[in-house]
């Protein structure tokens, strides 16, 4: 795994999970997918992680799957829906975890790789980043990344990726909503890692049952949303965190989190 994937914890909670394969554009193959998979499965159990950051080496952040692998295993249908599905598996990972996760996008992402920066929570890229799903261009739709940039954009904006295949600028990427911020590349890792520290002060239960609500409320319709979310907060009033923030901020002091 050390060779595919990095990783590392600083000393406030925060997991850098760094693709390490620039040779390959850091490619989505099926051994790099097991490396993604098994670090997001121990950092869902790891106490000590906050906040976790999605980075890469070299100039590209992730191309998406590794094409020679795929043409290696052209007659062979099973490990083709093998290698999406396990990819799909790893995209709910990143959705599913109790943490929040932000990519760090330096380069190209594109095809799966734009798949993993719409799966993150958050996302900052730095100016000269550029985004596609440009599978239809190879006759191979991008249907699976399809999933996660049609929960993070429009549909317009979506179908106009999808369709065209057409790369696009970082700067279009914040205007579609595919990322939050944009910046220098020498601010890239100022802005991260300033996003994470701030998150990583917060309540770390309130941001589990938060997340986990975000998404839940998505797929409901309007009514069945409140009704689900005024549960969520009824039942999050009664953890100390949220009555220790409560008196704390009436009190005018700094809230001491137990994470419970």
């Amino acid at each position: 795994m050390q060779n595919l994937l990095n990783r590392h914890t600083d000393e406030v909670g925060i997991t850098t999970l760094t693709l390490s394969q620039p040779e390959r554009r850091n490619s989505l193959s099926f051994s790099m997918l097991d490396a993604l998979g098994e670090s997001l499965t121990d950092i869902a159990e790891d106490s000590a992680t906050r906040v976790v950051v999605i980075a890469a080496e070299g100039k590209v952040f992730c191309a998406g799957h590794d094409l020679k692998e795929i043409r290696d295993q052209l007659d062979s249908y099973d490990f083709q829906l093998a290698l999406f599905k396990r990819c799909s598996e790893v995209m709910q990972q990143v959705v599913n975890l109790q943490k929040p996760v932000i990519a760090r996008v330096a380069g190209v992402a594109t095809a799966a790789g734009c798949q993993l920066v719409a799966s993150c929570d958050l996302a900052v890229a730095e100016s000269s980043a550029r985004f596609a799903t440009p599978g239809v261009n190879i006759g191979l739709f991008c249907s699976t990344p399809m999933v996660a940039l049609s929960r993070n954009v429009s549909r317009k904006h979506a179908m106009e990726m999808l369709l065209t295949g057409e790369m696009i600028s970082a700067a279009r990427a914040e205007q579609i909503g595919l990322v939050n911020r944009v910046v220098d590349e020498t601010l890239l890792d100022d802005t991260v890692y300033g996003m994470a520290r701030t998150i990583a002060q917060k309540s770390g239960h309130t941001v589990k049952i938060g997340k986990g609500a975000f998404y839940k409320q998505l797929e409901m319709p309007l009514a069945g949303a409140y009704d689900y979310t005024a549960e969520v907060m009824a039942e999050n009033l009664r953890a100390h965190d949220a009555q220790e923030g409560i008196c704390a901020f009436l009190d005018k002091r700094k809230p001491e989190w137990k994470d419970s």
